[in-house]
């Protein structure tokens, strides 16, 4: 199965329009057609050609962004549904699948009834479809991309003969040699010596024409379905307590971590839904400071929102699923890690733990941490993010020491480009006992900021008599004095 126009077809089936249409994708500087509609197509449109050319030929197209991994998306949905035909399905390059379809024809009345459901459904789906039937896989891709029919047993060389060379699945640059050599049909390439041909284009060539013929066997891989984290539990007789809801997750959570330790997976949203015997449900969603299997640490958190739901007349079903899931391999713990949980010792992940419990009250987007910034300016120097969605990758860089209260720079009534000798800040009357600087700050010039409009800094640590630690800068091009931060 071949689909021409997959990316135009996706993006048709969602915003249907009438008239010529185009995906187009920006390469090497230039931005060029990736997909065009029919009605782009019957006007002379054709892939790789500059959107500029085809604006020109045709005024009055309508284009938008391409986006491959949607694309891919969509394909690896029409992989599913065809297993509606057949167990064995594929995926052909970026555009096409293929099918073992050997004992599941008879099924939808023979093949010629197979094609014609095939491509009765496509069609009312919006998607354009050319359809290659053979007993080899190199023969169906040969017609579906290049001719559109079905190949009988052992009529494999009869259906394709007179197709082009380039419907064998060959590189470009060979496709062009034979052309040259006169040998421009499959029944052409057949029909000449093997030898010369073999010793001048290597192997592949041959593998491809005796694949095609099935002279040669060629395999189908299908692709394997995304593993399904979820599990359920049906219970003989409805139950209420939260003690045995909580009892009946517990022995979800071991078979749900136990498939997620098999994969290497971690659990970052879990979804606990149970089912009332009124056949209506109650959800339990939690969401996790970081990827988890262990069920003794999710368990606990799911207590809040056990215990809120409303059992009704009872509960007859619970089901458990992994919503969202994260790689996690397994960690090499040491023996001293064990000896010191076993006393009651901090686990190495008890901040994940403490995240996790407090953001099932107020929210895991407001549990936030501070994280280095690539910035010299001391107010730009962090940013601040969400603790469960980000991890400090390095530890803080600081040429200079920081103060660990930060605020805006308060003036202070001095001049001269010494630090003053005594001050008043906050009301209170200070000494300077010791002074270290300057450390000069210029400003991003490339960026506006109007707490930077005086331009130059100079930063000094200053040590007051009455045990105050304050930093304070001086600003040269407009002189004055003020206080920025305080150390501990």
């Amino acid at each position: 199965m071949w689909f021409p126009r997959l990316p135009s077809d996706r993006v048709l089936r969602l915003r249907p329009l009438e008239g010529p249409f185009a995906l187009t994708q920006r390469q090497a500087n230039t931005e060029r057609l990736y997909c065009v509609n029919l009605q782009a197509r019957r006007l002379g449109l054709q892939r790789a050609m500059s959107f500029t050319d085809a604006h020109a030929l045709c005024p009055d197209l309508i284009s938008q962004p391409a986006d491959p991994p949607a694309d891919a998306r969509f394909l690896a949905s029409l992989r599913r549904w065809a297993t509606r035909y057949c167990p064995w399905v594929g995926i052909e390059g970026g555009d096409g699948l293929v099918l073992d379809v050997t004992g599941s024809a008879h099924l939808a009345g023979g093949e010629a009834g197979l094609l014609a459901d095939m491509r009765a459904r496509l069609a009312r789906a919006g998607i354009a479809v050319q359809i290659g039937l053979a007993d080899t896989r190199g023969a169906a891709w040969a017609l579906a991309r290049h001719g559109e029919g079905v190949a009988g047993a052992g009529q494999g060389l009869a259906a394709i003969g007179g197709l082009p060379v380039e419907a064998l699945r060959l590189e470009a640059a060979t496709v062009v040699a034979l052309q040259r050599l006169g040998l421009r049909q499959i029944s052409d390439l057949a029909a000449a010596a093997r030898a010369p041909l073999a010793r001048r284009f290597g192997p592949e060539l041959m593998l491809r024409l005796d694949q095609a013929l099935g002279a040669q066997a060629e395999q189908i891989s299908p692709q394997q379905e995304p593993p399904h984290y979820g599990v359920r539990l049906t219970l003989p007789d409805p139950i209420g307590l939260t003690e045995d809801v909580m009892a009946g997750t517990a022995r979800l959570l071991d078979q749900l971590c136990a498939k997620l330790k098999a994969q290497e997976m971690g659990a970052r949203v879990l979804q606990l839904t149970l089912r009332r015997v009124d056949q209506a449900s109650q959800q339990v969603d939690l969401r996790l400071a970081g990827p988890m299997r262990d069920p003794a640490r999710i368990l606990p958190l799911f207590a809040r929102g056990v215990d809120a739901a409303d059992a009704g007349f009872g509960i007859d079903q619970i089901r458990l699923e992994a919503v969202q899931v994260e790689p996690l391999a397994t960690e090499q713990t040491s023996i001293s890690l064990h000896l010191r949980e076993a006393r009651g010792g901090p686990r190495k992940d008890g901040l994940e733990d403490l995240i996790t419990r407090i953001g099932t009250r107020i929210g895991l987007e407001n549990v936030q941490r501070f994280l280095p910034a690539d910035s010299h300016i001391p107010e730009r120097a962090f940013v601040i993010a969400a603790a469960a969605y980000s991890a400090p990758e390095s530890g803080w860089v600081c040429l200079r020491p920081r103060p660990l209260t930060l605020f805006a720079p308060e003036p202070v009534n001095a001049a001269g480009p010494r630090p003053p000798r005594e001050f008043r800040w906050r009301r209170m009357e200070l000494t300077t006992v010791r002074a270290t600087g300057p450390e000069r700050i210029a400003p991003e010039w490339w960026l506006e900021d109007e707490s930077w409009r005086h331009g130059l800094r100079d930063y000094w640590r200053v040590e007051t008599r009455q045990g105050r630690r304050l930093w304070m800068f001086y600003t040269p091009q407009n002189p004055g004095w003020c206080v920025q931060g305080e150390f501990a």
